[in-house]
This record gives structure tokens, sequence and C-alpha cells, in this order.
């Protein structure tokens, strides 16, 4: 399956599976007015199986060879779905040889979650945290590069990729994540779109899932 490139009816598509829920995002570039169209499915270990149904309701097959760039969420969350995504995205832009983000699920909902913050935090360097059940604390360290009323444009740093945290781990400012992958997967789809703005070339060799095995002290 490849792309002609030369074809003005491309596609993005955004993948999201860092929890029980599957969210799919897709956009026509060809429209003169963009339309996003945009799903969840709750599948669980159903994933395996449903995977390529559920695609295929928000994109139809016969499309995914007009795909121009994906982006797909790399965790944390539960290994099994992450992995089966990314392994879907990564294979996808391999045969189409087009770009792919990999942005962790984390970094998806800082725009949801820096609300929580006072405002006098909001431009302070922060964490998301999650409590793994017999494994640990993982968390993830952000900071807010600008403001904006429009939630799909303000703009994090990454300064430290979702780890699992030592037991003698400090953290100043800290939020608990929560999972909201029908907001999650169409902010993945806005950052796509920025990123096909500005013709980024994103490798996708280069895109794994986030599954941390042993914790590391604080940087």
């Amino acid at each position: 399956m490849k792309r002609d490139k030369n074809d003005p009816s491309n596609y993005l598509l955004a993948l999201h599976s860092s929890s029980d829920t599957l969210g799919v995002a897709a956009l026509d570039l060809s429209k003169t007015k963009l339309n996003q169209k945009s799903a969840t499915f709750n599948l669980g270990r159903e994933l395996s199986n449903k995977l390529f149904d559920c695609i295929d309701e928000v994109l139809p097959s016969k499309y995914w060879s007009k795909i121009s760039r994906l982006g797909v969420a790399t965790g944390p969350g539960g290994f099994t779905s992450t992995r089966l995504t990314v392994v879907m995205a990564r294979t996808l832009a391999q045969q189409l040889d087009c770009s792919l983000e990999g942005i962790s699920s984390f970094e998806l909902m800082a725009p949801r979650l820096i609300k929580k913050l006072p405002k006098k935090d909001i431009y302070n360097p922060f964490w998301i945290i999650k409590d793994l059940k017999r494994r640990g604390i993982i968390g993830g360290k952000y900071k807010l590069q600008n403001n904006s009323a429009d939630q799909s444009k303000l703009e994090f740093i990454e300064l430290e990729m979702p780890h699992l945290l030592s037991k003698t781990y400090e953290q100043n400012i800290f939020i608990d994540a929560e999972e909201n992958v029908s907001v999650d997967v169409s902010r993945l789809l806005e950052l796509i779109l920025d990123a096909h703005k500005l013709k980024k070339e994103s490798l996708w060799n280069k895109v794994l899932p986030i599954y941390p095995t042993s914790p590391v002290s604080k940087s």
C-alpha cells in the first residue's frame, strides 16, 4: 500500500489507546473547510480483534492509502493496548512513507489538567503522576510555553517523559492523571495538523510505546 503524494485528497489519522478506550480521529485535508471526524470505543481486551474495524468506522480503509501523516499516543498506559496502536501506526507510516508523531498520553492531557493549578503556578514546571498498582508511581514533567483561550493552541514542553519515580522523589507541583480519550485524541490530531503545516518530518522508527520498567532518580 503506497500513498500517491500527488493526490490532493490526503488524510491525517490519530490513534489513542493508552486505556481501555480506543480513540480514533481523522481529518480530510482536501476539504475547503477542515472537518474532523472522531470516535471512541470502549474495547478493553477486545482491542486486538476490533482495532481495524474501529479505524475503518472513522476513516474507511479505502482511504488509508491517502494518509499523509499519522499520530499515536505512546502511553504510559496498558502495555498491550498501547503497543497495538503504536505497531499499527508504525506499519502504516512505513508502508505509506509518511511521518508519524508519537506523543505521550500525559502530554496530551496536560492542557486539560493545567486548569486545576492555581494561576500563580501555571507557568511553573509541573508533574502529571499516576499510581500504578503493584509497580509504583509514574510521572512526567511539563511546562506551559504560552497561554491561549483556545485549549488546542496551548503549547507544552515535556521536560521529562513519563517514567517510574524513585521512592525518594520530590514534587513541588503535581496533578493526578485523568483519562479523557475523546478530548485527548482530538488534541493529538491538532498537533499532527500543526506538524503537517510546518512540513515537519518525523520518522516512524523512532516511535515506541512508553512502558517504564525501573524507577529512576529525579534529575
